[in-house]
This record gives structure tokens, sequence and C-alpha cells, in this order.
């Protein structure tokens, strides 16, 4: 256990960037750059709201796979291109996690719920990714790799709600009273 342990720590000390300077940001850039996080942690929260409001678990479980194929992808690409960022903290900048966290819940809450949540998701989402250019923690390709990430994560392992719970006239009845009716659609 303790090998294991010493092994871990070793490896996390050779990941640890090391930068010639660090550039300091101030003012305007650093409340962008902090309004950018607040909105990166806002979107799951969000989209994981949606979720249990409506008691959703099937989107609960496309919801965790699309996270998990968005992070896992986003930290491969960050560890293994080791692109230097603008402000030269450290050199994991390609792609953004924030604009690809971010893009994933929008994509996830637009595709699951429809555009009229998706929409000002994709907004607070298209802020995210600028916030993170203008803060100088990524340039656009970052961004714009983040971005399709989430997004193509979220597409592959989301399908909409609505389609799966239609509303419609209750045939049996014949009064005309709405009823729900499920159809598993994939």
């Amino acid at each position: 256990m303790k090998k294991n342990l010493l092994t871990l720590l070793a490896l996390l000390m050779l990941a640890l960037p090391v930068s010639a300077q660090e550039l300091e940001v101030t003012g305007s850039r650093k409340a962008v750059r902090t309004s950018g996080d607040i909105g990166a942690v806002l979107l799951p929260v969000a989209g994981l709201t949606a979720v249990l409001v409506r008691q959703d678990w099937q989107g609960l479980k496309q919801g965790a796979f699309s996270a998990l194929a968005t992070a896992g992808i986003t930290y491969a690409l960050k560890y293994s291109v080791k692109k230097d960022r603008p402000d030269h903290s450290d050199r994991h900048s390609f792609p953004s996690m924030h604009t690809a966290t971010s893009f994933a819940s929008a994509a996830f809450i637009q595709r699951r719920y429809g555009w009229e949540w998706g929409l000002p998701a994709y907004v607070l989402s298209t802020y995210v990714g600028w916030s993170r250019i203008y803060g100088k923690k990524h340039d656009g390709w970052d961004v714009l790799a983040g971005a399709a990430i989430g997004a193509g994560c979220s597409y592959i392992f989301t399908r909409p709600f609505a389609q799966k719970h239609q509303l419609t006239i209750n045939p049996v009845a014949g009064d005309g009273c709405v009823g729900i009716y499920t159809s598993m659609r994939f």
C-alpha cells in the first residue's frame, strides 16, 4: 500500500508544471475569469436540477455518461498534448475543461429538454468559453475543442425527454382527457 502511494506521489510530482514566468491577471480579466468559473459550475448544477425536478432517472444516466466521456477525453488530451497556457501557468491548455463541461451541460439540457432551456444554456456556455480566452487561460482553439468535445459527448449519449413522454389525447376515455403515454425511443 505504501509503495503504491509513494509511486502515485512521485508521478504527481513529475506532472507538476514547471513555468518560467506566470502572467499575472488582475482587474477586469480576473473578474471575468471568476464569473466564467461560476458559469462552468452553474450549468452542470442546472442540468442536475432539471433531472431531479422531473425525476428523469434515464436522463441522469445519460448525463452521467456524457460527463464521464467529456472528462475522460478532455483529461486524456490535456495530459498528452501538453500545450502551454497563454498565462504560462502550466502546460494543460488544450482543450478547455471549463468549456467542455459547460457545453456538455448545455447540449444535455438542450437535447433532453428542448431549445427553450437549451438556448440560454448555450449562451452561458459561450460566455464561459470567452471568459477563458479573455482571462488568458486558453486560446480560441482550446475553447473550440472543448466545446466540440462537450457538445459531441452529450449528443452521443443523450436522447430527447419530450419524445419519450408525449402528451396525447386519451383514446380509451373518449372524453378528450389528456394522458401521458410513454414509448421507448433510442
